[in-house]
């Protein structure tokens, strides 16, 4: 069962700085005080539990803390004396923090508005633990190192060998190693200024470096001109946040991707990779190219239960150490134990996903139909074959259905996007029992063979036909099985059960079957009917759990809550498949949401239905920045543009998702084969697009 929620962080009202795999988490003042998430993270362990500013003999009052793009925050404060308030403050304190990828570098600077000098004591008081966030993220407290001083702040070591340093540029007046504060006694000149900047770096770290930080950003950054000024806004801090979260695998060249979020998952994720890959494609083929490499280059290559591997699959999580997990709830916070299980431990390296394997064939696929090289294409195809042959001879289980089950009772129960624990579910509200077969899995799997079959075909290699007779196959017993009534209606099960009984509870899951092609358009457009309705559809993104459907929970993990990821596929798809006023509907949705998060989206947040005057409710514990969430921005960017490059077959299409609030529309710096293109949709609905590579044509 979850842990109750007042025990776990909460993150929401924190202002967060990200450089992965660094982070920075505080109060709204700046304050990191030693309570939940509170602190600085380096590399999965906490580097500082405590930052505290203070001035004696004066008070504190906030003006105004926010983000500056990903790595960087402000916190203003005055400061007033003690038992003196005074009509105006005139002594400011600006506070800049900046996240570096080794730590973090804090610079303080009092000012006086004051007709004379003014003198005070500037403190600062720290606290390091270098607890693992993985006990950060269940609540446990850990046990603060002891401090060392030096001549220009304090040091602690851990019996590991990994040491934090903090220094300032302004010698102290004062150290004190037992409390761990440090003060300097300044003078701020009438009208001046004084300034002290404080460094933290951490060093000696003995766990192999599993990821580092990447600093070239590999897409491109669109200027986007339309009639809902929230377009551009989201857009701008989706890339700030992307860039943030950007990483590399340093054992292998040009292994670049997205860590999966901040706080809790500042690595690399199987299926979190792909996804936010293949909606950054839009901006150029670079990232999917590194996602692309990172994961092949721990591709799975035999059987081991303990790990979850299996030859030819992808990844799920890559830590530097083995990570302990006791909560209900999936990757987000915690991951799922479900059923029977009690500690969740899972392995540095650990394999239990059921969908990054059929992904990570179509990200390689629309890469190469976006523009990627075709040498570089080439190069996957071992990898391609080898993931294709997981699907048939190691993920298929003897439902006939691709399907997971975790059989060493510490991995996780739920191993699709949804893996908390409760998230499979009936109708009444049964929780569905492994082995679990998805409905989303089985349209991944269908898209994956067919555009596995076309990789092979283009490249001369065999198989293409035996993997398109496959996904026929797979695509009629889908049918056959999934299919479930409801009122007068037909729509697909999320998932069948070990005892293959469809969990027929309505959820989001449908909406990544359009698109996929393993439905008809009678199928299509019952899915399309169903995303629309209210039960789903609850004004700012879809809801993960019908709200009609029994333990509906607008505030659950999977059971009730909007992820922006979800609804940016499920617009996807729509689109792909014609249904555009309920793709627009759903765009309007999340351009309504994104205000309530100062355009930063969530993981997560509130399914309850969207009325005039009040904002989504935020949950909790979500990371944020979140590299899907932030993704889904370019995603619905995509959308409204309709781009769907061919570039092996020297075409492009154009089909845009009208918005009546978005009106005209006009993005310049898209990436096709390399080429900066630029479209246009005007307000009659009709596209233009100019820069296209040469030999590749626009197709009416």
């Amino acid at each position: 069962m979850a842990e109750p929620l007042a025990l776990q962080p909460l993150l929401h009202d924190l202002i967060s700085c990200v450089r992965a795999p660094a982070l920075a988490l505080s109060a709204r003042d700046g304050q990191m005080l030693a309570t939940g998430a509170h602190g600085l993270i380096v590399s999965d362990r906490r580097a500082l539990h405590t930052f505290e500013v203070s001035v004696r003999g004066s008070h504190r009052e906030l003006l105004r803390g926010y983000p500056i793009g990903s790595d960087r925050a402000r916190f203003v404060s005055v400061l007033r004396p003690l038992g003196n308030p005074g009509p105006d403050p005139t002594v400011l304190l600006d506070h800049h923090r900046t996240v570096t990828s080794t730590g973090a570098v804090e610079t303080l600077v009092l000012s006086s508005r004051a007709g004379l000098d003014v003198s005070c004591d500037l403190t600062v008081r720290v606290g390091c633990d270098l607890a693992d966030v993985s006990e950060i993220k269940r609540g446990n407290a850990a046990k603060p190192l002891n401090a060392q001083a030096h001549p220009t702040g304090l040091s602690w070591t851990a019996d590991d060998g990994t040491q934090v340093r903090l220094r300032a540029d302004t010698v102290p007046t004062s150290i004190d190693p037992t409390a761990a504060e440090i003060a300097w006694r300044v003078t701020v000149p009438a009208g001046g200024a004084v300034r002290v900047i404080i460094a933290t770096d951490v060093s000696g770290d003995p766990a192999p470096r599993a990821v580092v930080a990447e600093e070239t950003v590999p897409w491109s950054r669109p200027a986007v001109e339309s009639g809902d000024h929230r377009l551009a806004l989201l857009i701008d801090q989706a890339l700030d946040d992307l860039a943030g979260l950007l990483m590399r695998d340093p054992a292998t060249p040009g292994g670049t991707f997205v860590a999966a979020g901040s706080p809790w998952f500042l690595t690399l994720f199987g299926r979190d990779s792909i996804i936010a890959a293949s909606m950054m494609l839009p901006l150029g083929t670079e990232l999917a190219l590194g996602t692309l490499r990172a994961l092949a280059a721990r591709q799975g290559t035999v059987t081991d239960e303990r790990t979850a591997e299996q030859p030819g699959k992808i990844p799920h999580e890559l830590r530097r150490t083995a990570t302990v997990h006791d909560h209900d709830h999936g990757h987000g916070h915690g991951h799922g134990h479900g059923h029977g299980h009690g500690e969740t431990v899972l392995p540095p390296l650990y394999f239990g996903t059921v969908d990054a394997t059929p992904l990570w064939i179509s990200l390689l696929h629309d890469a190469w139909r976006w523009g990627l090289p075709a040498a570089a294409v080439e190069a996957m195809l071992d990898h391609a074959e080898a993931a294709l042959s997981w699907m048939r001879d190691d993920g298929t289980g003897p439902s006939g259905f691709i399907e997971y089950v975790d059989r060493t009772g510490h991995g996780l129960t739920n191993q699709g996007w949804k893996d908390s624990g409760d998230s499979v579910r009936f109708a009444d509200g049964r929780l569905a029992e492994a082995p679990v077969a998805l409905c989303e899995v089985q349209a991944y799997a269908y898209r994956a063979a067919r555009q596995g079959a076309d990789l092979l075909e283009h490249f001369g290699r065999p198989g293409a036909e035996a993997w398109r007779a496959w996904a026929r196959d797979l695509r009629e017993r889908f049918r056959a099985h999934f299919w479930v009534p409801r009122n007068g209606r037909r729509y697909p099960a999320m998932a069948l059960d070990k005892h293959g009984e469809p969990a027929d509870a309505v959820a989001s899951n449908v909406g990544h079957l359009l698109g996929t092609g393993l439905l008809d358009p009678g199928e299509s457009a019952a899915v399309a009917a169903l995303l629309g309705g209210e039960e789903l559809d609850c004004g700012v993104g879809l809801r993960t759990l019908s709200d009609r459907s029994v333990g509906y929970n607008p505030i659950g993990y999977h059971t009730g809550s909007v992820w922006p990821h979800d609804t940016a596929i499920a617009i996807a798809g729509l689109a792909a498949d014609g249904h555009d006023r309920t793709a627009a509907a759903l765009i309007d949705g999340l351009l309504r949401a994104a205000p309530a998060f100062d355009y930063r989206l969530p993981e997560l947040y509130g399914g309850e239905a969207a009325q005039p005057g009040r904002w989504p409710l935020p949950y909790p514990a979500a990371c944020r920045p979140q590299a899907w969430a932030a993704a889904a921005a370019v995603a619905v960017l995509a959308g409204l543009t309709g781009l769907r490059p061919d570039v092996p077959g020297g075409s492009v299409e154009v089909r845009p998702v009208r918005s009546p609030r978005v009106g005209s529309l006009t993005v310049h710096g898209l990436r096709v084969a390399g080429a900066e293109v630029s479209v246009r949709i005007g307000a009659d609905g009709e596209p233009a697009v100019d820069g296209l590579p040469v030999g590749v044509r626009l197709r009416r």
